[in-house]
């Protein structure tokens, strides 16, 4: 299973840990895994891409650590509302089976 734990702090994203593999299919057939890569990849290069913010990210075999070092934009806020939105639906659609997405307040 693929666990995605966001955090926020005073309601405003300060970090995501996307772990894990989804377990669906075989490796290289499994689209949940290839849906929630895209949609975090997409993510933080568009954090990168398109805002200002200043992040710190960590990628290893199947996991991913990424951290807002400074308040974050409203583009932020919105790819970062993008993301939830879009990982939030997969967790739905294959009901929560293969992926669990976690918000937290810290």
């Amino acid at each position: 299973m693929i666990r995605v734990t966001v955090k926020k702090k005073n309601h405003s994203y300060a970090s995501f840990h996307s772990k894990g593999h989804a377990g669906y299919a075989d490796s290289g057939k499994d689209i949940i895994c290839a849906a929630v890569s895209a949609l975090v990849i997409t993510t933080v290069n568009s954090i990168e891409t398109f805002t200002e913010d200043e992040i710190e990210l960590k990628e290893d075999d199947g996991e991913v650590f990424f951290r807002f070092t400074d308040p974050v934009s409203e583009r932020g806020t919105l790819l970062m509302d993008a993301l939830v939105l879009g990982l939030t639906q997969i967790e739905e659609s294959c009901d929560g089976k293969y992926l669990e997405v976690i918000t937290k307040e810290v």
